[in-house]
């Protein structure tokens, strides 16, 4: 039931959705948030508000069907995760006072990129390689669905729907994870 006031607060742009969500839900998504950017404290909160402007600006795409519990741990852990790939990607150091110059920052930056690719992988290998290498190639390689349909002689059409298809898969294998 408070899902589903939650739910009708947040659609309706009502900020005691987010008040709500943050009393019935702010602990899981901390603890996704903390399991996955442990090693980057400094990163934590700014997630967590993506998190929370995700939610709200992407409620209309959560389908009632399934559990708005599963649906935010979702969310965040793919937050999370695309926190670690743009901290390993760009090695954003703004501030100085948050780089290390020694031997364990360059170890724990290898650990963090080997633990994001195994974790990765290891979901990904959960679909069929076709599949797989269409999620490859839109998600992490950011290659366009025309090039992708272009290069492997497929219907637009249907890499949408493997993409669709696959994405239910993950969620379904993320969900049972939690």
């Amino acid at each position: 039931m408070a899902d589903n006031l939650i739910i009708k607060y947040i659609k309706s742009k009502n900020e005691k959705g987010l008040q709500l969500l943050l009393e019935t839900y702010g602990g899981l998504i901390k603890g996704v948030v903390r399991k996955h950017l442990s090693s980057l404290d400094y990163y934590q909160d700014e997630c967590i508000n993506d998190i929370l402007i995700s939610i709200w600006n992407n409620i209309d795409s959560f389908d009632c069907k399934g559990s708005f519990k599963n649906w935010i741990v979702v969310i965040s852990k793919f937050k999370a995760i695309d926190y670690k790939r743009k901290y390993l990607k760009h090695n954003n150091f703004e501030d100085i006072d948050k780089i290390i110059l020694s031997d364990k920052k360059d170890l724990s930056d290898n650990l963090l990129y080997k633990e994001l690719q195994s974790e990765i992988q290891s979901l990904l290998d959960n679909l069929r390689s076709e599949d797989r290498s269409i999620f490859v190639k839109y998600y992490l390689e950011d290659i366009s669905t025309d090039n992708i349909s272009k290069e492997l002689g497929i219907p637009k059409a249907q890499i949408y729907n493997k993409l669709s298809r696959g994405r239910k898969k993950l969620f379904s294998i993320l969900k049972n994870s939690f």
